[in-house]
């Protein structure tokens, strides 16, 4: 069926999550930081994910934010910094990300085009309003959806299921679009079309769903939307 919806994850998808330990470095007086923010950067988007697919697991749900400050203090400790104002200048920047410089065009051509756009994000609702507002991408979406409503992360069909509920779509109306390749791939179980945007050319995961489209950004999904 033609696609009626376009549905975006948040965090590394429409929004740079290594932006807040790069921006950092980048500062006066953090040589430290600027010798080490990648790896900082990527153990804590790797302990952020873990946190949340542990707590699905147990049962122990907590919001966003609380795994964002967990999986920073993971990461300090793991490049040995215990530097209290650094914890909270990091913080400070993850309310802030960048969106990677094809977003709005793209947005902008969705909307142009009559989709439906709107995030689906295990972010709380307040992290995800500072994210849109930050950007400036308010205006090219039509909802942000967030995990708290039904109190469960991600890859929950639970998740899932508030898009249709949202938009009165059928599974294979939506076209989803991640970069987290396991987040694609249930998706994709879950019955939408999926596209999976590997920026960082990562093999795929072995799951028993697989995306339907491999993109290396974000700048061509208008048109794949309009060819499905």
């Amino acid at each position: 069926m033609p696609i009626k919806a376009c549905i975006f994850d948040a965090y590394g998808t429409l929004f740079d999550v290594a932006a807040a330990a790069r921006l950092a470095a980048a500062e006066p007086g953090r040589s430290e930081l600027a010798a080490v923010w990648q790896k900082l950067a990527a153990d804590w988007r790797a302990k952020q994910l873990q946190y949340t697919w542990l707590r699905v697991i147990t049962g122990d749900h907590c919001d966003f934010w609380r795994v964002t400050q967990d999986g920073l203090d993971w990461a300090m400790e793991a490049s040995g910094f215990d530097d209290i104002e650094l914890r909270e200048r990091l913080l400070g920047l993850y309310w802030e990300l960048e969106a990677f410089a094809e977003v709005p065009k793209m947005l902008a051509a969705l909307k142009s085009g009559q989709y439906a756009t709107a995030i689906l994000s295990n972010g709380s609702p307040d992290m995800l309003e500072g994210a849109v507002r930050s950007a400036g991408i308010g205006d090219q979406l039509d909802d942000v959806l967030s995990v708290e409503s039904v109190g469960v992360f991600k890859p929950d069909a639970r998740v899932y299921d508030m898009v249709g509920a949202r938009f009165d779509t059928e599974r294979d109306e939506v076209l989803f679009v991640s970069s987290n390749g396991w987040d694609a791939a249930s998706a994709a179980s879950y019955g939408f079309q999926t596209v999976w945007v590997n920026r960082a050319g990562e093999p795929v995961d072995r799951l028993s769903g697989l995306p339907q489209h491999i993109l290396p950004d974000l700048s061509t999904i208008p048109q794949l939307a309009g060819s499905l």
